[in-house]
């Protein structure tokens, strides 16, 4: 239970990865100014989480089950918490899909804006009158860069993004008045056993449906390049974590905050032209005509990733 002076954040997602890396960064903090409620659809998975946290556990950190993708469990969770008081929501759950979308199934692709899109609605309908009432509270949404820039192949996750980043930034303006925080994180590669188990999955598959011409783009062009894009300039869950709290503990935080610096050109590149015509074709010809160049271009940046770009703090501003 949260002491006197202690911030309640709820995480969503936290059995692994990035989840895992907030809950445990939080509940460790030597100040001890959070408590953290961390949940997962299955306490089964707790293993890992409770080593991470070693004697925060049981103090400032406790777990709870919880499944975006059902109001019931979401109502439950958040009832079970002491007189509802959450001041800090981190909407981290979610799930991936790749490939062309003429193979890609509907109910894959339901599932997806399920747990992306109204996992996170089902988590703000729930938790957003309270603070409404405390006039306090700040709600976060692990996003994506790629709610920000679509990318081929990654089309349906992209669209979860989008929807996302659409609904939290009408909310960001709505809840002012009521001294409630939005704030995006927005994290582009990230080494995790989602992206490791996903991209494996991705391998297998045939994805009957697609034109050979598209499949052969799909597994020379796409796979190699996301292979070397995850090596060369994956962040690592506790990257994401420092920036997470880093937003958290500003005085004004700000509502988009992209965790990664080299992309910083990518999302400028889409905004300097007002149709957008620019960073598709330039994204077209990276994808489709220079792969070896694209190939070069990641190691000169995952060069750069090791020298001065490293020894810079990250700043979510």
């Amino acid at each position: 239970m949260a002491t006197e002076g202690q911030r309640v954040v709820l995480i969503t997602g936290c059995s692994s990865g990035i989840g895992l890396a907030i809950a445990v960064m939080l509940a460790r903090d030597e100040m001890k100014r959070y408590y953290v409620i961390a949940t997962m659809r299955d306490l089964k998975r707790k293993d890992k989480l409770v080593e991470a946290a070693g004697d925060a556990y049981g103090k400032t950190l406790s777990l709870l089950t919880l499944d975006v993708c059902s109001d019931e469990s979401v109502k439950q969770c958040v009832d079970s918490v002491k007189d509802r008081h959450i001041d800090i929501l981190i909407n981290n759950a979610g799930v991936g899909l790749v490939g062309p979308v003429e193979a890609l199934s509907l109910a894959d692709m339901k599932k997806v804006f399920e747990t992306n899109f109204f996992g996170v609605v089902r988590m703000i309908k729930e938790v957003m009158p309270d603070m409404k009432r405390r006039r306090s509270g700040h709600i976060m949404v692990i996003s994506s860069v790629l709610g920000l820039h679509g990318v081929a192949f990654n089309d349906v996750y992209s669209a979860s993004k989008f929807a996302t980043e659409g609904l939290c930034e009408g909310l960001a303006i709505q809840l002012l008045q009521f001294n409630i925080k939005v704030s995006m994180i927005e994290p582009g590669p990230v080494n995790t056993e989602f992206e490791l188990k996903l991209m494996t999955e991705v391998s297998k598959k045939e994805f009957a449906g697609a034109d050979p011409e598209t499949l052969h783009h799909f597994r020379t062009c796409y796979l190699p390049t996301q292979v070397n894009l995850f090596k060369g300039l994956g962040q690592t869950p506790e990257d994401i974590a420092k920036v997470t709290k880093k937003v958290i503990e500003s005085p004004w935080p700000p509502f988009r905050n992209l965790t990664n610096p080299l992309y910083t050109p990518i999302v400028a590149l889409k905004y300097a032209d007002e149709t957008r015509s620019l960073s598709v074709h330039t994204f077209y010809h990276m994808l489709y005509n220079l792969g070896g160049v694209m190939h070069v271009s990641v190691r000169i940046m995952k060069f750069l990733s090791f020298g001065w770009l490293r020894r810079r703090a990250i700043s979510p501003t």
